[in-house]
């Protein structure tokens, strides 16, 4: 049995390699104004307009839509999809206002495009953005079943702008819970399931009213919240946990982060370890482990932070290098 994201199929050092090499050859950049802000590789490409800073973010549901194909349910990818980019555009501070997705299919189903579209529209709701257009494409020689991904745009105030530029040592991290495994770590954790002989309609045994799929398709939260805290708070860094765990981290400082307090993981997580004996490490590097996203802030600010965040806690602080949770170097 697979043991690691690598094993699976996904390196994730070899894929910001890959991005570190598309990103070198696309070297034209426009002048003056709509020039771009800041380089390639934060959560969101920025803009600028002035007084004001247009960020964009494209992402996808990735492999997890074969587990909505393997269940025949396909109504909450469609939050997932916008999730992934909203979540992204919150991580400078940007408020979200519109998206466009992109469909493409091995052969037209309308049933299936109906069940997407119910769930782009609860993700527009609840991420309070329009959905103002998109892309549907057959393409059978290249597509087996579909894809789902789509971009966001957002807007933010120029002297706003998120970016980690402030942050310091002693900062504060608090953590916002996720709601199970999100977009991320498909490849892997359909591979220890179907490995281990078990179906996506067999029983979750850490939840037996429900199966292993259903736990599996939970929709990636939507953290609109912390945009009351932008309002309300000093900030100096926010981050959207997705691929690669917490080493996503790198892309807003050379500092480090300590988690001394980690979230609790949903019992998803525990279960997919067990299956593949998995070690505490590959799982911190490839899945969320119950934190969806994290915001720094100085510690005179964090009691006002989490009287905004009902569900967050301090979760550990940053240090001087380094991401380590509790005694695991990440």
């Amino acid at each position: 049995m697979v043991k690691t994201y690598r094993e699976a199929g996904v390196d994730i050092r070899r894929e910001q390699d890959i991005i570190r090499s598309l990103s070198k050859a696309l070297s034209y950049r426009r002048e003056g104004w709509g020039a771009p802000l800041h380089g390639i590789g934060h959560y969101a490409g920025l803009i600028d307009l002035g007084e004001y800073v247009l960020a964009l973010t494209t992402d996808g549901v990735g492999s997890k839509v074969l587990v909505a194909r393997a269940l025949g349910r396909y109504d909450t990818i469609g939050i997932d999809c916008i999730a992934m980019n909203v979540n992204d555009l919150l991580c400078v501070g940007a408020e979200p206002l519109a998206f466009v997705d992109y469909l493409a299919l091995e052969h037209m189903d309308e049933h299936v495009a109906a069940q997407i579209g119910k769930g782009l529209s609860e993700g527009a709701r609840l991420a309070n953005i329009s959905v103002v257009g998109g892309e549907t494409a057959t393409l059978p020689e290249l597509i087996r079943g579909f894809d789902l991904a789509g971009s966001a745009v957002g807007i933010v105030k120029r002297d706003a702008l998120i970016t980690g530029e402030r942050i310091e040592v002693g900062d504060v991290l608090i953590g916002i819970p996720s709601s199970g495994l999100h977009s991320n770590g498909y490849t892997l954790a359909r591979r220890l399931v179907e490995e281990a002989g078990l179906s996506y309609t067999d029983p979750f045994p850490l939840e037996p009213t429900k199966s292993i799929g259903e736990v599996m398709l939970i929709p990636t939260r939507i953290y609109t919240e912390v945009l009351q805290v932008l309002r309300r708070c000093e900030v100096h860094a926010l981050a959207h946990i997705t691929g690669g765990g917490l080493t996503k981290l790198r892309r807003l400082t050379s500092l480090g982060f300590h988690i001394h307090s980690p979230l609790p993981p949903q019992p998803i997580f525990r279960f997919l370890q067990e299956l593949g004996d998995i070690e505490e490490h590959e799982m911190y590097t490839t899945f969320n482990m119950g934190m969806g996203f994290l915001v720094v802030c100085p510690p005179s600010e964090s009691t006002g932070v989490l009287s905004l965040l009902k569900d967050a806690r301090v979760v550990g602080e940053v240090v001087e290098e380094g991401i380590t949770v509790g005694d695991i170097e990440l």
